[in-house]
Order: structure tokens, then sequence, then C-alpha cells
């Protein structure tokens, strides 16, 4: 079923008028770090053979990530402090400006956007070649930041690259070695470098192509060299490769995350917002964002349908790429074109969410905690006994009965009944009865009436031994799952497994 569903959105959203403007495409859909389903479109390098799904693209600032978790290697091994000034291993940076101001950022800062530099785009990409005594003068002769530092998202190309000049400081080596040998290597991605020249002369690799007219033509465009801003964007990889990695990443949410390479919880930093990219900001295409943030190399969307996707595109001249996946379910995709006129973030994103659609995911799995399960369920047999509710004093924090006294509860449980009349044995059992949870301390349940449904809802809180420190019954709306006048909610599509 998975093939089959990744195999007919791949045929859908993968369409003609993004194909027209490159020469070579691949677009994967993986689940569990594997490619499930591939689809190749044209000729990499324009000579009559055809794209494969081990053809090599130049994946861009999709480089980033990698960078990123190296940093993060080498912060939990005590050898790179993340909070300390940047200007300790870069001291040139004590030239840069805000007005008046000189400026002090963190190597955190500079990870994640929010250390003020301009956003450099256009000027990063031409650049990316250049020597470290190049990017020395840079520096020295002063930067000028348009944004009070620390407060506010620009994606800046050096800044991030500052990160890697630190890691060289730090290591005495190049930082392609340093995450060649404690990232790429480990997780087997033998086809990940940052050199063409690198891969065997048969090797498949795409070349990179211009168009200025919708690709009616095209026009050769050489490989930018790996240079002092090469970690911001220098790799070349396959869609194997980056199934790998998203997988490794994702997998970090789950039960086996699992601390080979980079531990678990360095993996849920970088797919954790950090700092605030206003969602006007995203290409959302008929999506609705809840919000959304750059990591520590990654951006994160909080989709208000399928919760946290983690992304991050790629762009250099002659190609565009894009990875984005769902941590939730395990499902991911991964599309390459060499040209950068190629819209492969807006073809990813309407991939994954025509995969996840067609499935059903689920935003989020939530399996509540015993003693919340426990306490919802003497509370249901409370409430549909009509035993008063003090009966439950046993489970609450001394708060609930003072927030809303016991009197209180009952008379507002007599209104609710008198509009939906009595509860009734619909013959169902608690769990079967059970709406939704936002987390393993929260859990909503229904109780069914004569002519509608009781909600109740229950929040505890996370002592040695929980105990409920909210509880509320409301009225059900007409579709049985919420209170009436409560807004969409993500938490409104997490799936709950209880026991």
């Amino acid at each position: 079923m998975i093939g089959q569903v990744a195999d007919t959105a791949l045929t859908s959203m993968l369409d003609s008028g993004a194909l027209r403007v490159a020469p070579a495409a691949v677009a994967a859909v993986t689940y569990a770090g594997r490619v499930v389903a591939a689809h190749t479109h044209g000729e990499p390098r324009r000579d009559g053979a055809a794209t494969t799904a081990r053809t090599v693209f130049r994946i861009a600032s999709m480089s980033k990530s990698f960078l990123a978790a190296t940093a993060l290697s080498l912060a939990e091994d005590g050898t790179l402090d993340l909070h300390a000034r940047a200007r300790t291993l870069v001291p040139e940076l004590s030239s840069a400006r805000y007005g008046s101001e000189q400026i002090d950022p963190t190597l955190d800062d500079l990870l994640c956007n929010r250390a003020g530099l301009a956003e450099d785009n256009p000027w990063g990409d031409e650049h990316l070649g250049e020597s470290r005594e190049w990017l020395t003068g840079v520096l020295t002769d002063g930067l000028r930041l348009p944004i009070t530092p620390g407060t506010e998202y620009r994606y800046s190309n050096l800044g991030i690259a500052l990160v890697g000049r630190a890691i060289e400081v730090l290591t005495g080596r190049s930082v392609f070695d340093v995450v060649r040998e404690r990232i790429l290597e480990p997780l087997g991605l033998a086809d990940t470098r940052n050199e063409a020249s690198s891969y065997p002369a048969d090797a498949d690799l795409a070349y990179g192509f211009r168009t200025f007219d919708g690709g009616a033509t095209f026009a050769p465009e050489p490989f930018l060299a790996s240079g002092a801003l090469g970690c911001i964007g220098d790799l070349f990889s396959t869609v194997g490769d980056i199934a790998t990695w998203m997988g490794f990443l994702g997998a970090a949410f789950g039960p086996s995350g699992t601390g080979e390479v980079l531990s678990a919880a360095a993996r849920r930093r970088m797919q954790t917002p950090r700092t605030v990219i206003p969602t006007t900001n995203r290409h959302a295409g008929d999506r609705e964002l809840d919000g959304a943030g750059y990591g520590y190399g990654l951006v994160v969307e909080l989709d208000h349908r399928f919760g946290r996707v983690c992304a991050h595109s790629g762009s250099l001249p002659g190609f565009g790429s894009h990875m984005r996946w769902h941590p939730a379910t395990g499902f991911g995709v991964v599309v390459f074109g060499n040209s950068d006129d190629f819209p492969a973030a807006r073809v990813a994103t309407d991939i994954l969410a025509d995969v996840l659609t067609r499935l059903d995911a689920p935003a989020e799995t939530i399996r509540p905690w015993p003693e919340t399960l426990a306490a919802a369920e003497e509370l249901d047999s409370i409430v549909r006994g009509r035993r008063p509710i003090a009966a439950a004093a046993g489970l609450f924090t001394r708060n609930v009965l003072r927030d809303i006294p016991v009197e209180v509860r009952e008379r507002r449980l007599s209104e609710a009944l008198s509009a939906t009349g009595s509860i009734v044995d619909d013959g169902r059992d608690f769990t079967e009865r059970i709406v939704s949870a936002s987390d393993p301390a929260h859990l909503r349940w229904s109780i069914q009436c004569q002519r509608g449904a009781l909600l109740c809802d229950i929040d505890l809180i996370g002592l040695n031994t929980p105990l409920v420190q909210r509880f509320s019954m409301s009225v059900a709306d007409a579709g049985g799952r919420k209170p009436e006048g409560e807004p969409s909610l993500v938490t409104d599509h997490y799936r709950v497994v209880a026991g």
C-alpha cells in the first residue's frame, strides 16, 4: 500500500511545468530511511544517458544540516561550546557592527540564523569557493548588520559558514573532513561528498544548467568550487543517501531514538524551532501553518493538519533541491533538479502533503500515561454513575476543587445534562470513547447521552505520582469531538494509543 500511495503522489505532483525547467530531475518518497518509490526525468548531462535514482546531484544548502549535526556532535563531546561567543574562535568577527554597537553573537546565534547578519543568498552563492584568506579579509573589513542581533530571523550563509570556520580553528582540520568522519562515514553515506572530482570517472553525476526562457534552452553552469563558504552548500548526494539522513534524524522522535553517531536529544534539538520565522515567509501553498522556525540547519514547520514537518531547500546556480519529512510517521520526500529554476521545494511539499493526506496520517501519536488513563476511568465512573464529584478528591491536586467548587461543578453538570438528556450506556468501553489527547498527561473522552454527548477533559501534573490538576466537562458539538466554539487544533489529528 505504501508503495502504491507514494507512486500515485509522485505521478500527480511531479508536474510537467516543473520538469520543463530542468534537463533532469528525480523525486523520491521515503519511509523509515529508505526509498519506497522514485520517479526520474530527463538526462543529467544532456548526453543521452537517462536519470536514475542513483544519479548524484548537488544539494546546496541542504548541506547545512550536516554541518549542524557535526557542530552538535562536537558539542556533545565537550569540544565545542555553541553558547560561547563566536569571536573566541573567529576573532575577526569583532569588527562587525550594528549601528555603532559592537556585536557579540554566540555560535548558537549564527547556526540558528538570528545573529542579525544580512540575508545573503545571491551573494553567498557566488562566493562558495573563495579562500580562507579572502574570508578573513571580509571579516576584518567589518560587517554591517541590518537588524538588532539576537532578535529576528535572517537567513545568513555567511553566519552559518562562520560555524564551519570555528570548527576548523578548533580542530585544525577542514570542516568537510570533520563532517565526513563524524556523520557521513558512520551513517554509510558513501554517495555524499563535497567535490565533483571526488567521484569516480564513471559516476552518474548530474551537471548544472541554467535557463532564462522557461526551459526552452539551457546553458551549462560549471560547478562552484568548495572553499571558505563551502560548508553551507557544497555537498553532492543521492536520494538514497538523503533518505537515510532523513530517517536518521526523524527517528529521534520515536521509541527507537538511539544515540549512535549523534544522540536522539541532539537530533531533536536540530528539529525544534529556535528562531521564529514569520509564517508569511513560508511557501505554504494551500496549507495552513500554526508556526515555523529555524532549528539547527533545518526549517521546522508546524502544519495545522500534520504537525511537525522538518525541511531544507538547496539552491545554487545550476541546481535546486529540497528534502522534507514528517517525524510522526517516518515519511519523507526528496527532490533534485539540475537547474536553479526547478521548483524543488514546491514539488516536494506537494508530494509529501499528498502522501500524508492519502494515508490520513496522524499529526502525532500519543500514548497516555497509565495514571492518566486510570484517573480518567475513575472520573468517568463517577460521572456516569452520578456520584458526587467530591468522591474523586483523592485524584486531584488541591487547586481543583478550589478553582471550581464542588457545588458549582454539580450545577454545571446538571445544566449540561438538561441540554443533552440523561446519560445512556451505548455499549462502548472506556477506551472506545477516548476522543483525543494533546500529550500523555491529557485526555478527552465522551459520555453518550440521550440527545448528544458530554466531553470530559483532564490534565495531570507530572509529579512522581501524577495527579489531576484540571478537570472539566462540556457539551459536545454536533460532531461529538469538540466543545461548542472550540477552534480547530492540530491536536484534533493526534492518534491516541491507549494501553
